[in-house]
């Protein structure tokens, strides 16, 4: 490589790492505990709550979907989801299916027992403060897209980090640390040795997290363009008069869209359907595939599938870069690898502060020795 180029990359690899430095700093300080977000809530707030019947039979959707209409008299199912580690079903219902969101009205039910479930008095969660910081800075969509720009000059600079280790390792052997040279030298062959080992790693979660911080575009992408054509196909078939079953209707959609299970229901008249159909979203059954959504119009009248719409590739890669980034699709051995990870990527940032302050140092150390060297010779 010439020593033009060299010094192209070498500019790149600075600057992209000192612009980013502080944002990527306080990423990996909220993302160690967003690791072991699920441990550190259950933790703080443990849920006291127990199904009533725990070995009992669940109720039906149907049975608790009429439970919960007979406790709002007047109102109308909009939609329905489902507790991952509970059996526990969720209705929102309101005065009309296209209520605004201030006249919905949320409540969890007991699928053993069609009781209320009261919601959980948690207050102001630590891990929601620092997801929040972590994902937008409190900032919303402007935020995020900031946090995409610093993460994609994160990459910018492992990729330049790596073109930069070649010519730099060619007269050492790999893994070489200077520890009898300056305290600088051996810092910043830790640096080189701890980056190229962690660089699969440190490119994975940098562009996942790009990925993440571009979610709201891509999912209205996704509801204006795929979703809404799925919708358009089946507008214009009237209304519903008589019900179909529920369960009838879910087990047609999951029969559609085999290896995938229940995730959402939206009923006839609300955002994610038309106005004659349940829009019956279903998601993959494995820990990296678990955001992956498929959703099956199922005619609400006569319980028939209307169409299904595999999500888009961009949606695809949405919903794969959220377990990748925080690790959280291989149980606790995976976190504790994610933490150590991101513990190194600490120390890669701190390292390349210090080596940047250490060289300015320097050159103004070696600036005043040839201002002094000239004064005494003249």
């Amino acid at each position: 490589m010439q020593a033009g180029t060299i010094r192209a990359w070498g500019w790149i690899h600075k600057w992209t790492s000192l612009v980013c430095t502080l944002f990527l700093l306080m990423l990996c300080l909220t993302g160690l505990p967003l690791i072991f977000h699920d441990e550190i809530d259950g933790a703080l707030n443990p849920d006291v709550w127990q199904p009533a019947n725990l070995a009992g039979v669940h109720l039906t959707l149907d049975e608790v979907l009429d439970t919960a209409l007979e406790n709002r008299p007047g109102e109308v199912p909009i939609f329905m989801s489902f507790d991952i580690d509970r059996p526990v079903v969720n209705v929102t219902s309101g005065p009309s299916a296209d209520a605004p969101g201030s006249a919905m009205h949320f409540a969890s039910f007991d699928l053993t027992s069609g009781n209320l479930v009261p919601p959980a008095n948690t207050g102001e969660s630590v891990m929601e403060f620092l997801l929040q910081l972590h994902t937008d800075m409190f900032l919303g969509l402007p935020g995020m897209l900031f946090l995409g720009l610093m993460g994609f000059l994160f990459v910018l600079s492992v990729i330049s980090g790596v073109v930069l280790y070649a010519p730099f390792m060619r007269k050492l052997d790999f893994g070489t640390v200077r520890r009898e040279q300056s305290k600088r030298l051996k810092w910043l062959d830790y640096h080189n040795l701890l980056g190229i080992v962690a660089v699969a790693w440190l490119l994975v979660v940098g562009l996942t997290g790009v990925i993440n911080t571009l979610e709201e575009p891509i999912i209205e992408t996704w509801k204006s363009a795929e979703l809404a054509d799925l919708i358009a196909e089946n507008e214009g078939e009237g209304t519903v008069t008589a019900r179909a079953s529920l369960d009838a209707a879910v087990e047609e959609a999951v029969a559609a869209a085999p290896g995938m299970e229940l995730q959402f229901v939206a009923f006839p008249g609300s955002d994610f359907s038309t106005d004659a159909h349940y829009a019956v979203f279903l998601h993959g059954r494995s820990p990296v595939t678990e955001h992956v959504i498929a959703p099956v119009l199922i005619h609400a009248s006569t319980g028939d599938v209307a169409g299904l719409r595999e999500m888009p590739w961009y949606a695809k890669a949405l919903s794969l870069s959220r377990p990748l980034h925080f690790g959280d699709y291989g149980g606790l051995t995976l976190k504790l690898v994610w933490a150590v990870l991101d513990l190194l990527t600490i120390f890669l940032l701190v390292s390349g502060v210090y080596l940047w302050l250490a060289r300015g140092r320097r050159s103004l150390r070696l600036a005043r020795e040839a201002a002094f060297s000239a004064g005494v010779q003249s």
